[in-house]
């Protein structure tokens, strides 16, 4: 088991599937629901993390492109050429 802050989004997403199928098969001791539901926790938070940082990026390219078409039409309105 690798350290959540090291595993990518996908390795993080796929434990976690594996994580909530063996919570949900049961069988497991109260002391391993425990550490399971914890590790849980974790893995969710490393994919949260993942998918937050994209849409930051995803973001601040999606503004920077509008900024840039502002600019555009700004010159075009001034007659100078895009």
């Amino acid at each position: 088991m690798a350290t959540a802050d090291a595993l990518s989004y996908e390795q993080a997403r796929a434990e976690l599937v594996e994580v909530v199928q063996r919570l949900e098969s049961g069988g497991s001791t109260l002391e391993e629901s425990l550490a399971l539901w914890e590790r849980g926790e974790e893995l969710a938070g490393v994919c949260r993390a993942w998918l937050d940082g994209a849409r930051a990026r995803l973001d601040a390219v999606l503004e920077e492109e509008a900024d840039d078409a502002e600019e555009e039409d700004d010159d075009a309105e001034d007659g100078e050429p895009g």
